[in-house]
């Protein structure tokens, strides 16, 4: 038998590791990088300074970098190129920033070479943003009327491009995260007592890609036991 929403629903148990681990997952972004943020490299380049050297050293002269808003609004976007560093990335001299930024600079490194994972997530990347915000309208008409039950497929199809997405995010981000640390040590914008802490600060914002697959996977296993047990 069937569980309304609002009622408890045994299958939202397999929601709960996941939810642990993306609590966990954020306690450790915020806490190293709340931590490395006030540790200062000995070279005292700011994030925006390393960010245009290894820009440059990487060719991408014409890649702008611009002041992102909000904090940990990082990124580097793909469709206008151009490297958007939020205020204490782009101002500060902490190792949290220069390790951002180089992070950001991996991606633009990705995108001049052609990385295949990038390159596969900016294809699937339509598909996915449509999918997360309209999965749930089919999902939800799809249990409400059960003539329409069809629609819960579609829903559940759609939140499926969503999790792939994630999917496919997870090596790109590790990459990049492998070649920051890489021109970060091998430049000498980090000495090597600092690069531990580069390390930790990269690591912990891996681990948050890392949870919401896992939370996309976890919802999308639940979605698909609701299905089978309403047939």
């Amino acid at each position: 038998m069937y569980v309304p929403y609002g009622l408890f629903d045994p299958t939202m148990l397999i929601l709960i590791p996941a939810i642990i681990f993306t609590l966990y997952a954020q306690s450790k972004v915020k806490t190293n990088f709340a931590k490395y943020m006030r540790v200062q490299t000995r070279r005292g380049y700011t994030g925006a300074e390393v960010a245009r050297m290894l820009l440059n050293q990487n060719g991408l002269h014409d890649v702008p970098i611009e002041t992102a808003r909000g904090q940990l609004g990082d990124h580097y976007d793909p469709t206008k190129r151009v490297l958007r560093l939020s205020g204490e990335v782009y101002q500060g001299s902490s190792i949290a920033s220069v390790s951002v930024a180089a992070h950001e600079v991996g991606h633009a490194i990705q995108h001049a070479n052609g990385y295949a994972p990038l390159s596969l997530r900016n294809i699937v990347f339509p598909v996915a943003r449509f999918g997360s915000s309209a999965a749930w309208i089919f999902i939800l008409v799809g249990l409400m009327i059960p003539n329409l039950g069809g629609l819960m497929d579609i829903g559940i199809l759609l939140f499926g491009a969503a999790v792939l997405f994630q999917t496919i995010t997870l090596p790109v981000e590790f990459n990049a995260s492998s070649r920051a640390l890489e021109m970060l040590d091998t430049n000498g914008y980090i000495y090597d007592e600092e690069k531990k802490g580069a390390q930790k600060v990269l690591q912990a914002a891996a681990l948050t890609y890392v949870a919401a697959m896992a939370s996309g996977m976890a919802q999308l296993m639940r979605l698909i036991l609701i299905r089978n047990r309403r047939r």
